[in-house]
């Protein structure tokens, strides 16, 4: 429901969701044009509803993507594309707001209600290509008040108090009226009415009186007054905390990518002349089925370009950025991340050497969001993950000789040994982060026990502190038996599963699977 806006950006969010509404009606199917159309009257619904617009708030950017919806509409005949082309043009609208607003260009921040409104549209692309939406199991947490809420217009610091309050009853004047008879008391005034209910939005220094009249309109239901002063204050004296930044390969699922607000970095997944982003583009999903059918797949890394747009979103949010990265010994993606941390401007960089890939990865990088979030900083986490990076390990298996034969892991003569006696080779990553034979047995259904064998040698003594992950690419029978086991033997006090990304799962191969170990004590 609209009325269940909060704060001045939430409530101009909530008009141009009005006017969108409007102009889709029931329409179930709808077309780019249908929907370009829909963003403008948004658009123009938001900036009629406002007393004293603003440029370089959410009405600039509403305005400007809809302009540029409405140009690209004809001309797309994917409806996917032509969403993407829109976010886009979002984004780089978004971009520009602090050149046009003095306070948000001071405060190096955008307006929140504008960032809102492009995050809505990520969520709209995110769920066109595939990815899962999630329910919300806790509140969001945030280290630090939201920097473009108490910056959104300069008018605003000659009042006090962000002040909302939400009427119910019947027979209220009419909008015009509220807003004349509240323009008086202040500024960043909004109004949202319907036949039962009215909620206002005014920034003032007498709070008491825009309840006073509130209450001649009909029953108060909700209300608050926040100290804007002390909000701005809190912006330059808090410190925003740490950002992660980690490359595609950590196989963290994204309901905890999400939960922990961490930036992913995409690598490059390449047929021939066609290139696809790790995790993102929906043509990585079928990939397994691609290779059974003789199609062959190569990696790249990410571009410096992508790390520093990852940086710069970091930055927006964080005091410091914390890279966490695969191994240099398996992958350039390091070295990327390095020229980019270089050539971004951006202090307050560290960067993290894993030596390790997968859920090796990803288990450090649930242990740096631990160790940040009990006020750790970035040099000292560093230290940390050393210490605990050099007491674990992870161990991989495949199914097929093709994709180690192509990158060189084995010779041309052994693989063909294998697959005839059926031996399934045991490979471990290094303490330098690099892929070593490490055992083999004769038979798929040797390997589990084998693995299980090798672990218990590293874990014993038991660790007190353990963490483990298994991957898995396009086998989850095998992830079901392993958890089984190692949660009976083990008791780790955290195991993370899932499939491996197709950036890991091109040089796997269908059938492979992993199993990591992290130790904290």
């Amino acid at each position: 429901c609209v009325f269940s806006a909060r704060g001045n950006s939430g409530m101009l969010l909530s008009h141009f969701l009005i006017g969108f509404h409007e102009s889709m009606g029931d329409t179930e199917v709808a077309s780019a044009v249908d929907v370009a159309r829909a963003l403008k009257s948004g658009a123009e619904q938001l900036s009629s509803s406002l007393d004293e617009p603003v440029e370089g708030t959410i009405l600039t950017v509403c305005r400007e993507t809809a302009e540029a919806a409405e140009a690209v509409a004809t001309g797309t005949e994917n409806f996917g594309d032509f969403m993407r082309r829109v976010l886009e043009m979002a984004r780089q609208s978004l971009s520009r707001t602090p050149e046009l607003l003095a306070v948000l260009k001071e405060n190096g921040v955008v307006d929140a209600g504008a960032k809102g409104f492009v995050r809505m549209l990520e969520g709209i692309v995110r769920l066109i290509e595939g990815e899962p939406i999630r329910a919300a199991t806790e509140p969001m947490q945030f280290a630090a008040p939201d920097a473009a809420a108490t910056a959104v217009v300069a008018v605003e610091r000659d009042y006090r108090f962000c002040t909302e309050v939400l009427v119910s009853g019947s027979g209220f004047p009419t909008a015009t009226e509220v807003r004349h008879t509240l323009r008086k008391l202040g500024g960043s005034l909004v109004v949202l009415m319907s036949e039962e209910a009215l909620k206002v939005h005014i920034h003032t220094n007498t709070p008491d009186n825009v309840f006073s009249l509130a209450r001649s309109w009909g029953n108060i239901e909700f209300s608050k007054a926040d100290d804007i002063r002390e909000q701005h204050e809190a912006l330059h004296t808090a410190k925003r905390g740490i950002s992660f930044v980690v490359d595609s390969s950590c196989d963290l699922d994204d309901s905890i990518v999400d939960r922990l607000g961490i930036i992913m970095v995409s690598m490059q997944v390449i047929e021939r002349e066609k290139t696809f982003r790790d995790r993102i583009d929906p043509e990585t999903r079928a990939i397994y089925e691609r290779m059974r059918e003789g199609v062959i797949f190569t990696t790249s890394q990410p571009a410096p370009g992508a790390f520093a747009e990852a940086f710069a979103e970091a930055a927006e949010s964080a005091d410091s950025i914390y890279g966490l990265i695969v191994s240099s010994a398996l992958s350039g993606t390091f070295g990327s991340a390095q020229a980019a941390a270089r050539a971004s401007g951006i202090g307050g960089i560290e960067l993290f050497d894993s030596r390790s890939a997968s859920l090796g990865l990803g288990l450090l990088v649930l242990r740096a969001a631990e160790l940040a979030e009990e006020g750790l900083d970035p040099k000292s986490i560093t230290a940390e993950l050393n210490r605990v990076r050099n007491q674990s390990g992870g161990f991989f298996t495949v199914d097929v000789f093709d994709n180690l034969l192509r990158s060189g892991r084995v010779s041309r003569g052994k693989a063909w040994l294998g697959d005839l006696l059926g031996i399934k080779p045991i490979l471990e990553l290094s303490p330098e982060g690099r892929v070593e034979p490490l055992d083999r047995v004769r038979g798929r259904e040797a390997v589990v026990p084998r693995v299980l064998e090798i672990l218990e040698e590293r874990l014993s003594p038991r660790p007190e502190q353990l963490r483990l992950g298994i991957v898995h690419a396009d086998a989850p029978d095998v992830v079901a038996e392993l958890k089984a086991e190692v949660v009976a033997r083990f008791s780790p006090k955290e195991i993370v599963t899932g499939p491996v990304t197709p950036a890991i799962g091109v040089h796997v191969g269908p059938g492979g699977w992993g199993l990591f170990f992290q130790v904290e004590d």
